[in-house]
């Protein structure tokens, strides 16, 4: 019999029976009692998780306001921006992968935009990053972790920067919000972004900011598009409200996925997150297989996604590698962009468990053995089980 079906996708990931349930009750109306309630756990919660992601006792302060967007992260980057710049503002956008060069393409709509950039898969120059950064800078953009490429960009060395610039920092933390560390007042946050299909494990559709207290002040709804007037989503969301209708069944999850975050621990997430990271890391590895990010400075390796590089012979015809991994009940993502065919990706956001990770690291062997690439599986599976603890 098949084994069950793993997502392993570094978004949408899979969703616990909890938060399917939570779905799955009767439709009620958006500007109910009950859907205030509804929005107050979610908002609780997931002020947790923003101020309290960190393995030690460090707590950002409790001045800022968490606001849930009915539209994912993209939405949420797009309000950050055009929030806080008009047309003259001058925005520095760091890319060195497609999701910080979507942060630049957003910024080039609402301002004038230097980006900062490498190849996807690089790690930034921070001397560069400090010559672009000067008193003339707004706000600064940056990807904490970048997924295209499996990067863990130096968000605490930028928001230096952007700090002592007088410049805002807006981060996209949507693949480490809720799985790993990320401290916004320690790293001069003033705006940070996660999605719900990410870490937080819930399905895809709505997102959350933390907008800092400071940040409130700079608020520029009338300089934002309509839907995205986050001044107007902060005054409703004093009464656990949002300005437009909202998809009621994936706010009820959002509730249920983030109250167990709460539940679980951040700190224990954390490490969980990080264990299971180094599992496929070095399961890979040990392999025979190349990761593909380049690692050098303050950037370190994604704790939530993994990339990897297709062997030669797996570039030549990619398709016989991904199609031995769906053969076997899993879903992996590829490149993308112009990274197609040349890397896979695999994720252990959410709530993956030990086994899930091991059959990620076999599901991949026995795919590349099927394409004609000779690796050592059990050599893999022995450096995972190591990593788990096992």
């Amino acid at each position: 019999m098949d084994e069950e079906f793993l997502l392993l996708n570094p978004g949408p990931v899979p969703i616990t029976d909890r938060v399917r349930r939570a779905m799955d009750a009767p439709m009620i109306s958006h500007r109910s009692a009950e859907f205030e309630r509804i929005y107050e756990r979610a908002q609780s919660a997931l002020a947790y998780v923003f101020r309290q992601s960190t393995l030690d006792d460090g707590v950002t302060n409790d001045d800022g306001t968490v606001l849930l967007l009915n539209g994912t992260a993209t939405m949420g980057m797009e309000a950050a921006v055009a929030n806080l710049v008009e047309g003259d503002s001058e925005v520095v956008a760091l890319v060195n992968g497609k999701f910080g060069r979507r942060f630049a393409r957003i910024a080039e709509r609402h301002a004038n935009c230097t980006p900062v950039e490498v190849p996807w898969g690089e790690s930034f120059d921070l001397a560069a990053v400090e010559r672009a950064i000067d008193d003339e800078v707004d706000l600064v953009t940056m990807v904490h972790n970048e997924t295209s490429t499996g990067l863990l960009n130096p968000v605490p060395a930028v928001g230096q920067l952007a700090a002592a610039h007088d410049a805002r920092f807006v981060v996209d933390g949507v693949t480490s919000i809720g799985g790993d560390a990320f401290h916004i007042d320690d790293w001069n946050v003033d705006i940070a972004i996660t999605d719900a299909q990410k870490a937080l494990a819930a399905p895809p559709g709505i997102s959350a900011l933390y907008v800092t207290g400071d940040a409130e002040l700079a608020l520029d709804g009338e300089s934002a598009p309509f839907y995205e007037d986050l001044d107007w989503h902060r005054r409703k969301a004093e009464g656990h409200q949002t300005p437009f209708t909202s998809a009621v069944p994936l706010f009820r999850a959002m509730a249920a996925a983030a109250e167990q975050v709460r539940e679980e621990g951040m700190p224990a997430r954390i490490r969980r997150h990080r264990r299971q990271a180094r599992a496929f890391r070095e399961g890979f590895r040990a392999m025979g297989l190349d990761l593909f990010p380049e690692v050098t400075g303050e950037t370190t390796s994604s704790n939530t996604v993994t990339a990897v590089s297709l062997p030669g012979a797996v570039q030549d015809s990619p398709a016989e590698f991904f199609d031995a991994v769906a053969e076997r009940n899993v879903s992996i993502s590829g490149g993308q962009a112009h990274l197609g065919g040349e890397i896979f990706r695999v994720s252990n956001m959410g709530n993956l468990s030990a086994d899930q990770i091991r059959r990620g690291v076999r599901t991949v062997g026995e795919a590349m053995h099927e394409a004609g690439v000779d690796v050592d599986r059990e050599a893999g599976l022995d450096a995972a089980a190591r990593e788990l603890g096992e």
